[in-house]
């Protein structure tokens, strides 16, 4: 069981880092649907270029031990505020948010500090 736990794990942050390099790349060079969503959202495209570093950074983090807790959380902030942006003014649908948000969870989780 140790072994999947490990290896799950390790699958969900490549998966995780995959999607948010991705798509915080798009974000920064600034991709034409990016932009459109930016606008759409009503708070500027700094905000667009603020969301790709943290993307960009987050998914970074997933992989620098001592600091994988940060980054899955910073991620989850970010997917629950797009779960929330996608529900509220985007639409059509929020479930790729609400997926890498239940993902990054579960990284957090499992990085969450030991209590004694």
């Amino acid at each position: 069981m140790e072994i999947v736990q490990k290896y799950g794990l390790w699958v969900l942050k490549i998966l995780a880092a995959l999607a948010f390099l991705g798509a915080g790349a798009m974000k920064l060079i600034g991709n034409p649907d990016m932009v459109a969503v930016f606008e759409a959202v009503g708070l500027g495209q700094w905000f667009r270029y603020l969301t790709g570093v943290i993307e960009v950074g987050g998914a970074i983090l997933l992989f620098v031990p001592g600091l994988q807790l940060f980054g899955s959380g910073i991620l989850a902030i970010t997917m629950a505020g797009a779960v929330a942006a996608h529900l509220l003014i985007l639409g059509p649908s929020a479930i790729p948010a609400l997926v890498l948000l239940v993902i990054v969870s579960l990284i957090a989780y499992a990085h969450r500090p030991a209590v004694s």
